[in-house]
């Protein structure tokens, strides 16, 4: 019987396992989860004949090696890198037959900063509430990947990719966030939300999956005290007390105190997994439907 499993010979920085993750259970305080870059995830899974919702390993900054137990076909797309197959170099962003035993290196991010690998059956690790993806802040799923690791693959589809090669976005140089004000933007001063719609921030080396932290003007609070917890929203802009706007990732907690001055449209989110630390950050006013 075919051995269908995927040893971890590098784990890089951090790599996860990720799918769409888990959402419907804000109320039991389980965050969603799930790929940064969505569309990314996608579209790697389309290119090794997987369906959407088949898990994916998301990297970050360094990439990862993996070694196929079986003859798979992988995919390599979200952050541009350099990708080998026992020392050869390979197509990034299009499907690659990897043979059995064969190292697959991929490796750092050139631009961007989160690179996505598909395997030809999907990451078959035991789902969590229906999903496979792993959960920094819960602690759902399986863990980060380690050197060692040994992660089963499902079975292959018949689905296959009808390009060789698919365009992907490049990574932004300056990430524009499309904001709706509110619902507490009132306990903020007008000058500093004129400043969070007018001022440049930048991605802080401190971001992880639970948020995108920011460096630039602080936002002075026109009400004094703290909120009571309250709901919070993929997308939703928090300011803490340092006044630094925080935008809420796929693994953000479900409740949280500190007021929420905007919420970023969904289709801008993916474009935030992208963005390095350094990179320019503008938060774009646009008015409620």
């Amino acid at each position: 019987m075919t051995d269908r499993a995927l040893a971890v010979v590098r784990a890089g920085a951090l790599t996860t396992v990720q799918d769409l993750g888990r959402p419907g259970h804000a109320h039991l305080g389980v965050p969603r989860s799930g790929a940064l870059d969505g569309p990314a995830a996608a579209l790697v899974n389309r290119l090794a004949g997987n369906p959407a919702e088949a898990a994916v390993l998301e990297t970050t900054l360094n990439g990862c090696a993996v070694r196929p137990r079986s003859t798979v076909t992988m995919a390599v797309g979200g952050a541009p890198c350099p990708v080998r197959v026992d020392g050869r170099p390979v197509a990034w962003g299009a499907p690659v037959r990897v043979p059995a035993g064969a190292l697959l290196d991929v490796g750092p991010a050139t631009s961007g900063l989160r690179s996505y690998v598909a395997v030809s059956g999907g990451i078959a690790v035991e789902p969590v509430l229906g999903s496979r993806s792993t959960d920094l802040l819960s602690g759902l799923g399986p863990a980060p990947l380690t050197d060692g690791a040994v992660l089963p693959l499902g079975s292959p589809t018949d689905l296959h990719a009808r390009v060789d090669v698919a365009p992907q976005p490049a990574p932004p140089a300056e990430l524009v966030l499309r904001v709706t004000l509110g619902p507490r933007d009132d306990w903020f001063t007008p000058e500093a939300v004129r400043a969070f719609t007018s001022r440049s921030y930048r991605v802080s080396p401190s971001s992880n999956r639970i948020g995108l932290r920011t460096e630039g003007p602080a936002l002075d609070r026109a009400v004094p005290g703290e909120l009571p917890s309250e709901g919070m929203v993929l997308g939703a802009v928090q300011v803490p007390p340092d006044g630094r706007p925080v935008v809420f990732l796929a693994d953000h907690p479900t409740t949280g105190g500190y007021p929420v001055i905007a919420v970023v449209r969904p289709a801008d989110l993916p474009a935030a997994a992208q963005a390095a630390p350094g990179t320019p950050v503008r938060f774009l006013e646009v008015r409620r439907r």
